[in-house]
């Protein structure tokens, strides 16, 4: 009998079997292709785990829906959350794999804090590259230690820095080890902050 299809439409590239995958989470208007390169060159040899954002924003790819900029449904957060962390519980099934480090852009880093907070069994923690807030009020979760890097920009004109703080904070109440930068640039990725998110994921290495 074949296998069932993955409810997310992705792409997976194998990697060394005792490493930790990455679940490399799009930002708006993005795709599947999106983020493979920058998982290559922050986690070489890494096991890649790339879906695409099941929301259609006036034809951009997103991971769930928003009322307004910085204005997230959060009814469609919870769900898109919980369909993405059965999405990862199902690869990791399919393609043998351990808890994925998510790897996180805008709106993917955003459902991405979202799942730590909301569905912290599916990840072994987090590069988060311009999130924010995903819930206003955040739910109640155990982070254990999982560690978290969170990559701001002090001229971020989508997230204000006192929302990535207030993330930062968040994640730090519910036990995870937050590392949080804050850098001198815009909402854009900067080709320093690549090196930054690959030494620190080098350092998680036992």
């Amino acid at each position: 009998m074949s296998a069932q299809p993955l409810a997310f439409t992705h792409r997976f590239e194998p990697g060394a079997p005792a490493g930790t995958p990455l679940l490399l989470l799009h930002g708006t208007g993005g795709d599947e292709a999106d983020l493979l390169p920058l998982g290559r060159a922050v986690a070489p040899g890494a096991a890649l785990l790339s879906p695409r954002g099941p929301v259609s924003e006036h034809g951009a790819l997103r991971f769930f829906r928003r009322l307004a900029e910085g204005v997230f449904d959060e009814d469609d957060l919870r769900r898109r959350t919980d369909d993405l962390a059965d999405f990862v519980a199902a690869a990791r099934r399919r393609y043998g794999l351990a808890a994925p480090l998510a790897l996180g852009v805008s709106n993917g880093a955003n459902i991405a804090a979202a799942t730590l907070l909301r569905r912290p069994e599916t990840l072994a923690g987090a590069v988060l590259i311009r999130p924010m807030v995903p819930f206003a009020a955040p739910p109640r979760a155990d982070l254990a230690g999982r560690p978290v890097l969170i990559l701001s920009g002090a001229m971020d004109p989508i997230v204000p820095v006192e929302n990535a703080r207030r993330l930062a904070a968040q994640l730090v109440a519910a036990g995870a080890a937050v590392t949080h930068r804050m850098l001198p640039a815009g909402h854009g990725l900067s080709q320093a902050e690549i090196g930054l998110a690959a030494g620190w994921i080098a350092g998680l290495a036992p």
